[in-house]
């Protein structure tokens, strides 16, 4: 971001948030107003406006986690916590997050004014979460460290485990199928080619699968 985009956020910042302490001021001072020849009488309280802390942030792009996305936005105000959706068994980042300011005027101009931002190649999608619409697992796992899965030592453990007969059969029934289609495959190109055989694998008439003498010894 430039130094001037820099020094006009910084305006509207204070801007926004002097607009808010005057209108805070003038809600306090017209709490009570008195009528003509009568007591004074209590005004009902307006809801306040611009509550909203909260920023969903889509189309967030590769490399822009976490620690990247608090030092950009803290430019902006104090951050309170983010959080960005990861797939759970891979911890990939799934490209869209939650972020949530301390003051609800920072939290309006970020949306206003970062909103379709250009971030490496990608349109940044800012929007306002209203207080009713935020659910009550939004921040759970905020700060966790994802671990995500070895693959390979599941892999391994797939790959050992314990078989009983008919799982064997059905693995090496397998193995024999795809290899008579790359056979086929070989050979109506037109390729002069001896496939190997596997060792210690024979075919009986009935399609059953059993070890040689020697594989069994």
């Amino acid at each position: 971001m430039g130094a001037k985009a820099k020094k006009s956020l910084k305006k509207k910042l204070i801007k926004a948030s002097q607009s808010a302490a005057a209108r805070r001021a003038k809600e306090q001072s017209s709490d009570f107003l008195p009528l003509e020849g009568g007591q004074a009488t209590e005004i009902p309280e307006k809801e306040v406006e611009d509550k909203a802390t909260v920023l969903y942030i889509g189309h967030i792009p590769h490399g822009f986690y976490e620690e990247q996305m608090e030092g950009f936005f803290k430019q902006f105000g104090k951050v309170k916590r983010l959080r960005i959706a990861r797939n759970r068994k891979t911890g990939r980042s799934k490209h869209y997050g939650f972020l949530e300011f301390d003051n609800p005027a920072v939290a309006k101009v970020v949306a206003n004014e970062i909103h379709n931002y250009l971030l490496f190649e990608h349109n940044l999608q800012i929007h306002l979460i209203p207080p009713e619409k935020i659910h009550p697992n939004l921040w759970k796992g905020v700060g966790k460290v994802h671990n995500p899965h070895k693959w390979t030592d599941i892999e391994r453990w797939r790959h050992n485990k314990d078989r009983t007969a008919k799982q064997h059969q059905n693995l090496v029934q397998g193995i024999l199928k795809r290899d008579a289609k790359r056979r086929k495959r070989i050979k109506d190109a037109g390729i002069e080619y001896e496939c190997p055989d596997f060792v210690g694998l024979v075919q009986t008439e009935n399609k059953r699968i059993k070890f040689t003498d020697e594989e069994e010894e």
